[in-house]
């Protein structure tokens, strides 16, 4: 059985740069170019190999998998050939990662945007977010690197708005052995709930002032001179894991993308790439018959992207752009490491099926917060990157660029937990100067209290009980049996 043997197959795969176009081999951690600068996509040069399969003998050897009870093929290297063909099993590292669901919203939610949807919820990988894909991947071939070369010490190391951190800390702890974890985390733009992950991991937790870009600027320093396995999207290992979103999705949706359209948060650009590059690769071995639609959405506080796909195509000109705080932390990034990439795709994405085939569109702070807690109201447990996708599809559905046709999947890349603090800010309204957003009340929730402490102390649990019950009745409209 398929299902019960680990692939044969090995890919030849390279560093392509996509300033320069030279080709390094994969046997070293790359993250730029050491000629131009540029950044890097990993291509199989042994590619043509996979075309000999059929598109229908994939679906049918992917469907097989699904229910593997190899270890190595149980997340998202159940897509093997398609992510890193060169790693050996015995390198994988699965904790958990991959095989998150895809939930449609509710038919409440449905019926208020007008729009069949769904959440892909990413909050359930093992850290809670979609960062685990790429690490896995990451850290696979970060082992088959120890193994090759007898290393008896390697020094990970990642800047982060939280979630990178938290990923990227478990999966080190996991593997152990000689890989140590360094994360740095701009001081004080960090939930508190995302701060306790890579310490309660037992990384070393660097805060630097300022905003994610400037300890962006230190791990490139740092991976630029020391040996030190750069843990962040410019990582193109952690490219390949990501691509098992668009895999999975694809799966989810009975391998038939026609009618879907994707929303995805930009941040730093990698899961976009990621996204789009997995696509294409279906739809170039026949997997897929169809690409989908694809959006990013971006805040106005951190607008890069969405900024270069407004001006004229023939004079468009990327600018780094200064952040204001966002509840979207993730999209707090004015310089992402991963536009070449965008760049690049999305051009081959509208190569391959049309125009109006890659968008970006913009959204306020204020429908950030407010479509995640439509969305949790709603059954949902979307962080306020999903509610970022939530408020692009409003946004998009206003600007008549999705048909009421198509189906929207939204991406909510971590846990609601993760950003329970924005949300107390938004009930408490008191979010510091900066993040344009002032709280309405028909958002607003607080606990109600019934009895004081002092009340309940004067009663026996008898008359407490009556009191309490009593209480509750009048606040809840109850009637009589």
């Amino acid at each position: 059985m398929l299902e019960d043997k680990f692939p044969s197959y090995r890919g030849d795969l390279r560093y392509h740069c996509l300033g320069c176009q030279k080709k390094y081999p994969g046997l070293e951690l790359h993250y730029t170019c050491p000629d131009c600068g540029g950044v890097f996509l990993l291509r199989d040069h042994n590619f043509s190999e996979l075309k000999k399969i059929p598109g229908e003998k994939w679906r049918f050897i992917f469907d097989a998998r699904a229910g593997s009870r190899i270890n190595a093929l149980r997340g998202i290297f159940r897509f093997y050939e398609f992510i890193a063909p060169v790693v050996e099993e015995k390198d994988i590292v699965y904790a958990g990662e991959g095989n998150t669901p895809l939930i449609l919203a509710s038919s409440r939610l449905q019926r208020f945007v007008g729009q069949k949807l769904a959440f892909k919820n990413e909050g359930q990988n093992p850290s809670a977010s979609f960062k685990d894909r790429g690490m896995a991947c990451a850290f696979s071939y970060l082992q088959r690197l120890i193994r090759q070369k007898g290393w008896d010490q390697v020094i990970t190391i990642c800047a982060s708005t939280g979630d990178t951190s938290a990923s990227a800390a478990l999966y080190a702890a996991y593997v152990n052995g000689p890989v140590k974890s360094v994360v740095l985390l701009p001081q004080g733009k960090v939930t508190s709930q995302q701060l306790s992950q890579p310490l309660g991991s037992g990384a070393a937790v660097v805060e630097l002032p300022g905003v994610f870009d400037d300890c962006m600027r230190v791990v490139e320093y740092l991976a630029d001179n020391f040996r030190v396995a750069l843990l962040n999207s410019k990582n193109a290992w952690r490219i390949l894991g990501q691509e098992s979103y668009a895999f999975e999705v694809a799966q989810w949706c009975d391998w038939d993308m026609s009618g879907r359209v994707l929303f995805i948060p930009v941040g730093n650009a990698g899961n976009i790439t990621a996204v789009m590059s997995g696509f294409l690769k279906l739809k170039e071995l026949g997997v897929i018959s169809s690409l989908p639609r694809i959006f990013g959405v971006q805040s106005r506080n951190a607008d890069p992207v969405y900024r270069y796909y407004s001006q004229d195509p023939e004079q468009r000109s990327f600018v780094p752009v200064q952040v204001r705080p966002s509840v979207a932390q993730a999209a707090m990034i004015g310089n992402p490491v991963s536009f070449p990439r965008v760049r690049d795709l999305a051009r081959r994405f509208e190569q391959e099926q049309g125009r109006g085939f890659f968008n970006v569109v913009l959204v306020e702070e204020q429908e950030i917060i407010e479509s995640m807690l439509l969305a949790n109201r709603n059954g949902h447990i979307s962080c306020t990157q999903g509610g970022e996708c939530l408020a692009g599809l409003l946004r998009a559905r206003e600007s008549g660029l999705v048909e009421k046709s198509e189906q929207a999947i939204l991406n909510a890349t971590a846990h609601a937990l993760k950003f329970s603090g924005f949300q107390d800010m938004y009930f408490n309204n008191s979010f510091p100067q900066g993040y344009d957003i002032t709280p309405r009340e028909e958002f607003m929730n607080q606990p109600r209290q019934v009895l004081s402490p002092e009340q309940k102390k004067s009663m026996d649990a008898q008359e407490f009980t009556r009191t309490a019950s009593q209480e509750l009745v009048r606040l809840l409209g109850l009637k009589g049996n």
